[in-house]
């Protein structure tokens, strides 16, 4: 699997510590081994996606292995599958956390995707052996057809480019908020929190052929640990400092609520 152009749309070829298109398109490979395939005129901000902040606690909280299940859960499913040795592709990678956790669990290739540089170095660096370019999910570096299979979590994206670098037959895992994903949260920010819409199970070009909820109570001791979360959440922002200080002081106790899909691309 080799890049496309994201000027031009032409096939980059790797040379040396570049990749380069007939019309002379160039693009480096950093220090990290990661490549940054985001154009200056696609960014809609200086930099976009998640900060070095955001990163750092999403790893530590990784790490401590709290979203373990929802991995482990998502590599049954796709090791199920049958693929063999796939080409696979995390859209919105993050720090590469679920990457390498899926990438040891279906073997193949594996490569990762972010529009946050801040993210994609830190996944880079980790996990050398796995292949991360910066890139939007609306417009992928990726000619039709790439991969056999896709993993996207929590992660923004455009139905139409799933459908066009997904190969015809290969598997697209999505996994969304479900109705009661952190409603205790959401009880303490808002005066009458809603539940996620759960998903249709609908996806042009693709025909569902798995659908589940993952729950479990999440419990966080106080300190660093429940402060990494919090931070990671969504709902960072939406915390009053004493609200947030109060959470990390007596620990987080609320829902985890995952949907998960499994979309196969219709032939």
């Amino acid at each position: 699997m080799s890049y496309e152009c994201p000027i031009c749309r032409e096939a980059l070829v790797l040379d040396k510590r570049q990749w380069r298109c007939p019309q002379q398109h160039c693009f480096d490979i950093a220090k990290e081994g990661y490549v940054n395939l985001l154009p200056v005129n696609k960014k809609h901000s200086r930099d976009p996606g998640d900060n070095q902040q955001m990163m750092a606690a999403r790893r530590t909280f990784l790490q401590a292995g709290f979203y373990q299940p929802l991995s482990d859960r998502i590599n049954v499913l796709a090791a199920g599958l049958g693929l063999q040795a796939p080409s696979t592709l995390d859209v919105g990678c993050g720090e590469g956390y679920y990457s390498q956790r899926l990438q040891q669990a279906v073997n193949g290739s594996l490569q990762g995707m972010d529009i946050s540089k801040t993210a994609v170095r830190y996944a880079a660096k980790r996990y050398p052996q796995l292949r991360f370019c910066v890139a939007s999910a609306y417009d992928m570096p990726f000619a039709s057809g790439s991969f056999d299979l896709m993993l996207k979590i929590f992660a923004p994206g455009a139905a139409e480019e799933l459908q066009r670098v997904c190969r015809n037959g290969g598997y697209y895992i999505s996994v969304t908020a479900g109705p009661m994903h952190h409603y205790a949260l959401k009880q303490i920010i808002y005066q009458q929190p809603r539940e996620h819409p759960l998903s249709s199970g609908q996806l042009s070009g693709f025909s569902l052929v798995h659908q589940e909820r993952l729950q479990w109570q999440l419990q966080l001791p106080a300190g660093e640990i429940s402060s990494s979360f919090l931070q990671m959440t969504p709902y960072a922002w939406k915390f009053t400092p004493e609200q947030k200080q109060q959470l990390q002081q007596q620990g987080v106790n609320c829902e985890l609520d995952f949907s998960i899909e499994v979309f196969q691309r219709q032939l």
